[in-house]
């Protein structure tokens, strides 16, 4: 998984091209460590269909905020550089997850 930061979200997120999965995270979020292993394991399933990235929203809180990430954890799929879809809190769960992904490849 590609972890992002502010650096180079823009160019790999933003100005990317096809789908990218964007994993919010925050250092000490319990539900974000638990999902962990299971975006890893969806990663090895459609990692060569979708770009599958990681945020620490801890490191990175204005590009957050202007993510509009306002609770953690969210799972958001960006294509050709537009937020087309996220999944915020309790609605991230790893079926939840592999349906969006699903989506867009």
């Amino acid at each position: 998984m590609l972890e992002l930061d502010r650096n180079n979200f823009e160019e790999v997120v933003l100005q990317g091209e096809g789908a990218i999965l964007v994993d919010f995270y925050g250092d000490g979020c319990v539900p974000c460590a638990a999902l962990t292993p299971h975006i890893e394991a969806l990663e090895e399933k459609y990692g060569d269909q979708i770009l599958f990235t990681a945020l620490n929203t801890t490191k990175a809180r204005r590009l957050s905020i202007s993510q509009r990430i306002l609770g953690l954890p969210v799972v958001a799929i960006y294509q050709n550089g537009e937020k087309v879809e996220e999944l915020v809190k309790d609605d991230c769960t790893p079926e939840a997850i592999e349906e969006m992904v699903k989506k867009y490849i």
